[in-house]
């Protein structure tokens, strides 16, 4: 059974929440403090975090920050009502796996929460996606059993695209996660290069992609298998 422990200091929203996520295979925990939150984690067992950004005795993503500096591994799926592209970029930036804007859909929370603890229980090895085999610790890159020779910049691209899979990420968080090798300056269309490049090697129309795709005015997302909403 999975366990999901709920930080939400909305008694309304909190126990709506644990009504549109209840269900047989999950034991979900509600806390409506940082600090009762702090002592449910500190006991352990839970394979989900969903926790909302402002609360009465602290701010969330210092939360956030201090239990990844601790080597927490809990996913994270943080809830907030900011929805600026900086507010999104600071919440991933701060250790969040995804993160939902309020007001939000009960269903696309649902496949938020369903899509991390599959996540969670999926094995090392190769990942299949819609005819593409990728395997990141091999390197070795598939498209319908045709093997894709990639750069290393476009292979660490296209991980940090598919490990979020559905999601649209920031055109300053792409290149964050990329180039990570300390540079000071990072030419501004590199992210632009790198994407192209990937696109002529994965994608059967590289004007047209069907998978890798451009979100004007934000960033990129990765469609193929994806898993949220």
């Amino acid at each position: 059974m999975k366990r999901i422990l709920i930080v939400e200091d909305d008694r309304a929203l909190g126990d709506g929440l644990c009504l549109a996520l209840r269900d047989p295979s999950l034991e979900l925990a509600l806390c409506r403090t940082l600090s009762a939150a702090r002592e449910a984690l500190e006991a352990g067992g839970f394979d989900l975090l969903i926790l909302d950004v402002n609360l009465p005795d602290g701010n969330g993503l210092d939360f956030l920050r201090r239990l990844r500096a601790g080597a927490n591994p809990v996913p994270v799926i943080l809830l907030t009502a900011n929805d600026m592209e900086t507010d999104i970029v600071a919440g991933l930036e701060s250790g969040a796996d995804d993160y939902v804007t309020k007001p939000f859909s009960l269903a696309v929370l649902r496949a938020r929460v369903n899509a991390q603890l599959r996540r969670g229980g999926e094995a090392a090895g190769p990942l299949a996606l819609d005819g593409f085999s990728f395997d990141f610790e091999r390197m070795e890159f598939r498209r319908d059993g045709r093997l894709i020779d990639l750069s290393k910049t476009e292979q660490k691209l296209l991980r940090v695209l598919v490990e979020n899979r559905g999601r649209t990420l920031p055109r300053e968080l792409l290149v964050d996660r990329v180039w990570t090798d300390g540079a000071e300056y990072v030419d501004e269309n590199a992210l632009s290069v790198t994407v192209k490049r990937l696109r002529g090697k994965l994608e059967e129309n590289p004007s047209k992609p069907r998978y890798l795709k451009t979100v004007y005015g934000i960033g990129y997302t990765w469609t193929a298998g994806e898993t949220g909403g």
